[in-house]
């Protein structure tokens, strides 16, 4: 092969490599909006799941990592953890409960509980990053945590558009407070472990509602 043709094979090779790039990293929308790629509701479905997945295993193994500094002897498990900020959002106890709520109110519980992490994450994070006891592996992990439960929270508000469109639900924003509302800042504080604790929970419960809801409105669909 001559110079001049792998030099063309060459730039054929990066500006596919950039064609990718673009289509992988455009925005995703429910309504179809010019320069955004627009998915199904199935496919919507199966993004947010992934992402809980990945948000739920994430807080179990920091839980695991912080219990190295925070819990040495196994006798104090179970007795330091004070009631959780979200304790005051009603959610279904357990998965017969939750398949008998309607679309919109198990979609309303999922939203709220991630609106209610938004401010504890961010904070969590700082408190880690600025405390010399943590490794950078947790630091980083717990940055990685708090982006994904963004992204989730993003991807989850774009299905309830998609289920808008779609008439399967009412506008459920406008009834919302803010995430600030949902995380009171008086009280005691709560150690990283114990918010750990908490978010492991509430992470589970979201990553199962988001199951049940799939397998309820796509259930063809991997369900």
């Amino acid at each position: 092969m001559s110079s001049n043709q792998k030099q063309a094979v060459l730039f054929v090779a990066f500006l596919c490599l950039d064609l990718c790039t673009c289509v992988s990293t455009m925005p995703i929308c429910a309504y179809g909006h010019a320069g955004c790629q627009l998915l199904s509701l199935a496919n919507l479905f199966d993004r947010v799941i992934q992402h809980s997945a990945r948000m739920h295993g994430l807080s179990s193994d920091l839980h695991s990592e912080l219990e190295k500094y925070f819990l040495p002897g196994k006798n104090h498990i179970g007795s330091i953890y004070r009631k959780c900020h979200t304790s005051s959002i009603l959610t279904p106890n357990g998965k017969e409960t939750a398949q008998k709520l309607a679309h919109e109110e198990l979609t309303e519980v999922i939203l709220k509980l991630l609106m209610a992490w938004t401010y504890p994450l961010s904070l969590l994070h700082e408190n880690m990053s600025q405390q010399q006891v943590f490794n950078s592996f947790i630091n980083s992990k717990a940055l990685e945590m708090n982006n994904i439960a963004l992204e989730l929270r993003k991807g989850v508000e774009k299905v309830m558009e998609k289920m808008q469109l779609l008439g399967m639900i009412s506008n459920l924003m406008n009834g919302f407070t803010s995430s600030e509302d949902l995380f009171p800042t008086s009280g005691e504080a709560m150690s990283e472990y114990e918010l750990l604790y908490c978010f492991r929970r509430d992470s589970d419960k979201v990553q199962n509602y988001l199951k049940i809801l799939k397998c309820r409105i796509v259930p063809d669909h991997g369900c």
